[in-house]
């Protein structure tokens, strides 16, 4: 029997929506290394969800929420907690799938101590 993951429906689909594309940008092969360069430079660790919003490392890499002002933190404190979670696992997710040279290249920021 494999794993399935349980569906749960977002309930803020809008806020959800932008700070899903924000994450979607900065995580992208092509922006990814920018995006690690801000966190190391604010010492933050890039598993700690709420200190990279805190960070604003997500609007300064540009884009929409850049654009129009929005906070990537204001979003996400827009979502309902299931919601807040569902984008945690999210975010969690893509950062795995950040390429093996430019963990070891910022190994600080994966670390977990």
């Amino acid at each position: 029997m494999a794993f399935e993951k349980a569906l749960i429906r977002v309930e803020n689909e809008r806020e959800f929506g932008e700070l899903r594309q924000a994450i979607e940008r900065v995580l992208a092969p092509g922006s990814v290394a920018g995006f690690l360069k801000r966190l190391a430079g604010k010492g933050v660790r890039i598993r700690d969800f709420d200190a990279v919003l805190d960070s604003r490392a997500i609007e300064q890499a540009g884009g929409l929420l850049q654009q129009s002002g929005i906070s990537a933190k204001g979003l996400c404190d827009a979502l309902t907690l299931s919601d807040r979670s569902q984008m945690r696992e999210f975010y969690l997710l893509r950062i795995e799938e950040i390429s093996p040279a430019l963990r070891h290249r910022f190994h600080k920021l994966f670390q977990y101590y």
